[in-house]
């Protein structure tokens, strides 16, 4: 089943500047795996040493918050898209 995974543009550096890429993963915690095997310097900037999403990133299944839905073990079907998005800070 192969999912589309956008990458933000902080984290391309770690994906030799690609914007997306497609894995095949049952859900978002295997996914994630995945990305980290594939591109080691990931590692780190979605998820923490215990393995749970970083408090500054957000991930979307179909414009859905994974929070929302099952968390990590948000099931992925084929044709799925997710966004990985960290927060912005800044300003005044």
């Amino acid at each position: 089943m192969a999912v589309r995974v956008y990458i933000p543009t902080p984290f391309r550096r770690a994906t030799k500047n690609k914007d997306q890429v497609e894995l095949e993963a049952a859900d978002i915690r295997r996914l994630l795996e995945q990305l980290e095997a594939e591109f080691s310097g990931l590692r780190g900037l979605v998820r923490n040493e215990q393995g749970e999403v970083h408090d500054h990133v957000n991930i979307y299944v179909n414009s859905e918050a994974i929070e929302a839905l099952q968390g990590l073990a948000t099931p992925l079907k084929d044709g799925d898209e997710v966004a990985i998005i960290p927060a912005l800070a800044g300003g005044r």
